[in-house]
């Protein structure tokens, strides 16, 4: 949990010093970003970790149908944020915005070629966030599954727990994403 911390801590470093280098740079980049689908995601993953946590209690309450039913919820909203994220990736793609020497400066206009650096902040740091979603959304399929099996109890529920963690931090992650990278524009 630490190392993810660690690893955000220093993209959130490296936006924000580039960020002050080139203000107008990267609140261009954040008006070309659809905050509402942004926010649907916020919802979304707020959403997520209340299912989290009830599942968290109901095995606590020794309730696993209930479990896995909030278990599977916390899945299902996983798997909806990363839909959201593909469909404004292809947007972003569709429209040749990219990072680097792949900015397609034929499609966006020189007036937005500069855009490559915010572009590659989005996408590091999104991109990073959405393979831990995928994470997440494995080790939460894995307990779910051991819940079913009956592996967990109201005095043995560790992994479930730390799993929760790595989902709240995930959660917590996105929660300072969002403003960081639709709203600074």
């Amino acid at each position: 949990m630490v190392t993810e911390i660690l690893m955000f801590g220093g993209l959130f470093v490296g936006y924000s010093i580039f960020h002050n280098i080139y203000p107008e740079m990267f609140a261009e980049g954040a008006r070309s970003l659809d905050w509402k689908m942004g926010f649907v995601n916020t919802l979304v993953l707020i959403f997520s970790s209340l299912t989290m946590a009830l599942g968290i209690y109901y095995i606590q309450k020794n309730q696993p149908k209930k479990a896995v039913w909030s278990l599977a919820i916390t899945i299902v909203c996983g798997a909806a944020f990363m839909v959201v994220k593909y469909f404004e990736y292809t947007h972003k793609f569709h429209l040749g915005l990219y990072p680097g020497r792949l900015l397609d400066v034929a499609k966006v206009g020189a007036e937005h070629a500069n855009l490559g650096m915010y572009f590659g902040f989005y996408y590091c740091m999104t991109g990073l966030h959405g393979i831990h979603v995928f994470l997440g959304m494995g080790l939460i399929a894995w307990v779910m599954f051991r819940t079913m099996r009956g592996d967990f109890n109201p005095s043995y529920y560790t992994a479930v727990e730390g799993v929760g963690i790595f989902w709240h931090v995930v959660d917590l992650i996105w929660i300072f994403l969002f403003p960081l990278l639709y709203l600074v524009g």
